[in-house]
Parts: structure tokens; C-alpha cells; sequence
């Protein structure tokens, strides 16, 4: 089936901000000798202004309509001593947006959610049986609503958790140059790690069963493969993207493991469209049932972002 999410037109046109010709010129199409109509966009990886126009036209659509985005793979357990072990099947549900400003950097604006699945059948898991303690445990869903970040010519800082911001890019900082190469003559590859060490939310002193200690220590692994030809399509004002993705992080706190050495690690792909034909019925039903303005990426900048952590310290109490 096919749910298509429409803006109306005069939306569209307030939202755009920057017509495809003058997108063109931003990235640094050429023009054609014969025709004078712009035919391809050239790939400047050290360009800040190009870096944040390809980067805007990854994460959504420049012309201001939501993009859809999945990610689906195994949950694993690392335990020392054993083999890692699957444990769960995952699927992310994302609705995202870029919204262009007047000073060219974009917002970008996400409702996110991740279910866990049997990652034998894909049946979405309300209870789990963890096999590490033998014990039936409420499974959460990640439910971020919204999860923003700025796309600008410079690096922007990510907002502290619960901090409300005004979604402008802020001047200064690191030229916003990211990481690509050329992966065969047709594949253009993005490579994004993010690494942290911050205070855990959850308190052990207090959240005995679910905290893995007073440090979160975690990893983000992103591999996009873009098509050489889209990138340089000056007409595409979203460029769809493949890709794999790992996430090496404690042990989830509703999984009741504490600080059991060992944690668990996600190891799926991704990839974007504009429409929910590749998403399995399942997850459809779930989001439709539970988290039906998921269906909606944000139309404007609102907040604060918080992490899983933060929601779950929120919205769950300690387990006896």
C-alpha cells in the first residue's frame, strides 16, 4: 500500500525558499554551451556551501516535503567470554524535513520512533523473555518527537538535552565539511562516526536494575552509498541514500541488566524515500495505532530534543 503525506502548494512555495536554478548555482552546476540550462552539479568535497546543499538534499527534500526514512536490522548482545548473540530485530519509523532560512542553513526536523521485533517473524514485541536472566520484561520503544539539528556552512553544536533553542545556525565554528570519497566511478560514499562518554541519565543510585553506571560510553557508525549521478542532478532536490548502520551502546535499561559487563550493539541498514511501500505492514499498523502523527514530519522548529534515556527517566519508574 501507498500513504503519500501532500503539502499544499502555497506551503511548498513559502518553504522552498531558494528556486532549483538558484540551488543550482549554489552547488555549482554547469551550464550547457548549447542549451544554457544547467546539466550537473559538480562535486566540491572541500565547498563548504556544497557540503551543507548535498547534505540538506540527503537527510529530506529542499523543496520543503517530508521524507520518509528506515532502518531495519538484529539487536545483538556482547557478553566477555561469549559469542555476540542476536536478540532482537529493530525497525526505525522516521518522518523527516528540511526547512531553508534566510541565511541559507537549513532546519532539519525529525519524528523518530524504534520498535523491536522477533527478529525471526518481525512480530513487534510489547514483552521479551531476556534470555541472559530468564526474565519477561516490558519492552520501550525509542519515541522521539522531534529530534532537530541545524545544517549550516559551519559545524553547530547539538543542543544540551532539554534545552530549548531557536533553530538558527550560530556563526563561527568548524567549516561543515563531511567526509566522502569516490567508491567506484558510479557510488559516491558518506562516512559519519559519532563517539561519546556523558553522564547517564539514569541515575545507578536510583534506577538499580536499569542504569549501566554514571557514564554512557557509545558509538554511532554511518555508511551512506548515493548514486554519483543523482548528486550531481541539479533537479533532484532529494538524493536517496543506502546505507548500514551500527550502534554499540549499554545495555537498553528496560532489558533489566544493570551493570552487567557487556552491552549491545545495532547492526542495520537504511535508506530513504517518499513513499511507505518498502515499510512492513506491521510496523505501519503500530505506528497508525500508537503514533499516528509520526505520519507528519514537523512543519516548524519546536523542542527540546531528548534522548531515549531522557524519555525513558520521564516516563518509566524503577523496577523493584
Amino acid at each position: 500500500m501507498t500513504d503519500k503525506i501532500t503539502i499544499p502548494l502555497a506551503t511548498r512555495r513559502r518553504a522552498l525558499g531558494v528556486g532549483a536554478a538558484t540551488a543550482a548555482s549554489l552547488l555549482g552546476a554547469k551550464a550547457s554551451a548549447t542549451t544554457g540550462k544547467t546539466d550537473r552539479i559538480a562535486l566540491r568535497f572541500d565547498d563548504p556551501v556544497w557540503n551543507r546543499e548535498a547534505a540538506a538534499r540527503l537527510q529530506a527534500d529542499t523543496n520543503g516535503s517530508q521524507v520518509y526514512g528506515r532502518a531495519t536490522g538484529v539487536l545483538c548482545g556482547v557478553r566477555p567470554g561469549e559469542a555476540v548473540r542476536p536478540l532482537l530485530g529493530f525497525e526505525v519509523f522516521s518522518t523527516i524535513r528540511v526547512l531553508r532560512q534566510s541565511d541559507g542553513s537549513y532546519q532539519r526536523m525529525t519524528k523518530e520512533t524504534v520498535l523491536y521485533t522477533d527478529h525471526a517473524t518481525g512480530e513487534i514485541l510489547e514483552t521479551w523473555l531476556n534470555p541472559y536472566t530468564n526474565e519477561k520484561v516490558k519492552v520501550v520503544p525509542v519515541a522521539n518527537d522531534p529530534y532537530n539539528w541545524v545544517i549550516a556552512t559551519s559545524f553547530q553544536p547539538p543542543a544540551l538535552p532539554g534545552v530549548v533553542t531557536d533553530g538558527q545556525a550560530r556563526p563561527g565554528g568548524k567549516p561543515y565539511l563531511l567526509n566522502w570519497s569516490n567508491f567506484g566511478p558510479d557510488t559516491v560514499m558518506l562516512t559519519e562516526d559519532f563517539h561519546g562518554y556523558y553522564p547517564n541519565r539514569l541515575d545507578p543510585a536510583i534506577w538499580k536494575r536499569e542504569s549501566s553506571g554514571k557514564m554512557i560510553q557509545s558509538s554511532e557508525l554511518f555508511r551512506y552509498f548515493i548514486s554519483r549521478a543523482d548528486l550531481e542532478n541539479p533537479a533532484m532536490t532529494h538524493v536517496p541514500a543506502n546505507g548500514s548502520w551500527v550502534r554499540v551502546q549499554p545495555w537498553l535499561p528496560w532489558m533489566l541488566m544493570g551493570q552487567t559487563p557487556g552491552h549491545v550493539m545495532y547492526d542495520g541498514i537504511f535508506r530513504s524515500a517518499r513513499t511507505l511501500d518498502y515499510y512492513p505492514k506491521p510496523v505501519l499498523e503500530y505506528v497508525r495505532a500508537h503514533l499516528p502523527s509520526y505520519f507528519t514530519a514537523p512543519t516548524k522548529w519546536y523542542g527540546p530534543n531528548y534522548s531515549s534515556l531522557e524519555h525513558y527517566a520521564m516516563e518509566q519508574k524503577p523496577a523493584k
